[in-house]
This record gives structure tokens, sequence and C-alpha cells, in this order.
């Protein structure tokens, strides 16, 4: 059964190779499936903000004028609205006045000129969230609403958000050696997050879909996730820090996996965005494993290195086999580099979880660590309440 399997990737490879225009194409078609998933991210930004801030204009702008609305009702299957009488219920003297929506998007999917979309609402205050599912069509040349349908549940969301740092390379250094961000270190802190009411969202150097490594789908709790459409949506289409507002999170937390060693503690965007959240918003800063690696870099307003005089944890060398080659790609050393910058840095066992706490900084030495630094974070947060 081994020898078949690799007999048929053998020729699969050999079919590619033969039709060099077929990866072209491909390309193409993600590109354009990109540029139209982009563009309906817009309109639905349009509903969501215009919908939370009584702006009738904005969200006319989202919707085609012949749309129906399919709403939740008391004693029937469905309450069938019109767009103009839906319209009608945002009322000019309330536009620019925040309403206490809070939306996010959560999956996306095109098909030629039709496109499905869903959209979280949630009313902290109310602990009520809506599910808005929509259905969308390509019309003179733009994206628009033409169906949305919503049901309401109860929910224990806060509104609050945490953003976590993945980094988009996909090999190590210049190397042709694969590497991918932990898919144990993204889940088991998700978890931990949205179990406490958090909303969280992904950045990357690049955006877009990231490489994810470790997928093991002998654990319950990691196939689950694999198989969550909200999720991988999300890991499949990252934001770049230039897209996203220090204000809005209250906490970062930087993924491992081999390649956070590139392309994340040099990338300026990140690291501003970062130390906004940090200094200007009172945030905290997490990182698990080789995630340690993203914050060497990271200076505060006054000059010095953030790790200046911390307790910091992480993967050292020590854990690593410095005989490997993709050790030999390695940027920088992570232990050494923070040593360096008058850091203290510390681990447990090489097996077991174990994290570091000086005051908002967290981080954990291993993906074990993952779900302890989530939870350490979760108190914080809950200590020091978000100002409005």
């Amino acid at each position: 059964m081994r020898y078949l399997l690799k007999l048929l990737q053998a020729v699969i490879v050999v079919m590619l190779l033969q039709q060099p225009g077929l990866a072209a194409d491909i390309n193409n078609r993600h590109q354009q499936d990109q540029q139209h998933v982009a563009a309906i991210q817009l309109v639905l930004q349009d509903y969501i903000d215009g919908t939370s801030f009584s702006n009738k204009p904005q969200i006319a702008k989202a919707f085609h004028p012949l749309a129906d609305l399919l709403l939740d009702k008391e004693g029937q299957a469905f309450n069938k609205v019109s767009f103009a009488d839906y319209l009608g219920w945002y009322k000019e003297a309330q536009q620019g006045t925040f309403n206490g929506r809070i939306g996010e998007i959560l999956q996306i999917d095109v098909s030629g000129t039709l496109a499905s979309a869903k959209v979280e609402i949630i009313f902290p205050k109310q602990q009520a969230r809506f599910m808005d599912v929509f259905l969308l069509k390509y019309v003179d040349n733009q994206w628009q609403i033409i169906t949305k349908a919503a049901t309401k549940q109860a929910s224990s969301q806060n509104g609050e958000r945490v953003l976590f740092i993945l980094s988009s390379a996909s090999f190590h250094g210049n190397s042709k050696i694969p590497a991918g961000a932990s898919f144990p270190e993204i889940v088991n802190a998700y978890q931990s997050f949205k179990q406490a009411g958090y909303t969280v969202d992904f950045v990357s150097p690049e955006g877009g879909a990231v490489p994810l490594a470790y997928i093991d789908t002998s654990d319950d709790l990691y196939k689950a996730h694999l198989y969550d459409s909200d999720l991988m949506f999300a890991l499949k289409h990252t934001k770049q820090a230039t897209q996203l507002k220090a204000q809005n999170y209250r906490a970062v937390h930087y993924i491992g996996g081999s390649n956070a060693m590139y392309g994340v503690a040099d990338n300026a965007e990140i690291s501003r965005l970062v130390m906004d959240i940090y200094e200007q918003h009172q945030g905290i800063i997490s990182a698990v494993c080789h995630g340690t690696a993203g914050i060497v870099h990271l200076k505060t307003k006054d000059g010095k290195y953030l790790v200046d005089g911390k307790r910091i944890s992480g993967y050292p060398e020590d854990f690593e086999n410095k005989a490997a080659d993709y050790f030999q790609q390695f940027p920088f050393l992570i232990k050494q580099t923070i040593e360096s910058r008058n850091g203290s840095f510390h681990v447990g066992k090489q097996s077991e979880a174990y994290i570091e706490v000086d005051g908002r900084i967290i981080t954990g030495q291993n993906y074990k660590s993952s779900a302890l630094v989530a939870a350490a974070i979760i108190k914080q947060l809950q200590a020091v309440p978000q100002s409005n």
C-alpha cells in the first residue's frame, strides 16, 4: 500500500511537470478568488459598520435594492422583510452613535457570480449573538447582498479581542526544508480564549494563508479544529498589520512552530502594532515556544529592548538538534539573543509545560505551555476590565 501511494504521488508529479500551464492556471484562479473575497469583505464590512452606527447610506451600499431578509420571529418559521422596510428600522437621528453591535466576518465562499458568507453579530451587554448568513450576487461589476437570514442565540462573548501573530514562511530560511506554524499551539490557545468569550484575530507578515505544521488528527481537539470552517477561513485569510488598529486589542500572542524564526521579528509593521498595543493601550505581549523569537527585537519608546530585565521563556537552542540542516538556517538564537539584551531566560524540563509571567509579558517554552499562557493572559485581562 505504501509503495502504491508513493507511485501515485510520482505519477501526479510527472503529470504536473508535463502540464506547465496547470500550476499557473491554478494560481490565477486562486488570485481571482482572493480578489473576490477581498471585495466581499468590504461589502460585509459596510453592513457591519453601517448597522453598528445606524448609517443608512452605508447599509444601502451593501445590499441590492430588491434584497430580502429572513429573520427570526417568535411563533413563525421566519419573518420575511424587504430591504426597504429593514432600512427603515435605522433612524437618521441615531446615525454615528454606536448601538452595541459588534460584527465579525467568519466565512466567505465564492462560486462564480454567487457567494455565501457568514457574519457573527454579538451584543455583549445583552449576552446575545446573532448568526447572519448571506447570499451575495455579482451584479453590475460589484458584489451585493441579495438575501440575509439570521438567527439569535445566547452568548457569553465579551467583544474583546486577542491578536495571534504567525509567520508566513513556508521554508527554513533560503532552503527547501518545510516549516510551518504549530497547529497545536494555535488550537490550545484559541480554544482557551474562545471559551473565555474572546474574539481571536490572526495577523502575518504577508497576510493570507499561512503554512501549518504538526497537525495530529489522532487528537480529538486538533481534529475538531482542523474541520472548524471558521478557524480555517481565518488562517487562510490572515490580516497584515497595516489593516489593524492597536486600540482594538487587549493582548497579542506570538505562535511558535519553527517558521516563527523567519519574517516576524524583523517586520516593522507588526512590531509597531505590538508596541502600540503594549505601551499605548496597556495590552499584554505573550509568546510560546519558537514564537518567542518574535519579541527579541521589540523596543520600548525609551529605546530599551522589551526583554531587558524581564524573565522570559521560549524554545532555547539547547533543545535544538544543532547538527540538523534546519538549525543552520536560523537567523539568530532565541536564548542567546535574549540574554545578550539583558533578559533572563528560563525553561523547565524539555517535555513539560513551563511559563513565565513578568508583568504584562507572558511566555511559555513549548506547545504544552500554550493553554497555560492563555490562562495567565485571561486572568490578567479579567482582573482589569477594558475601559470604554
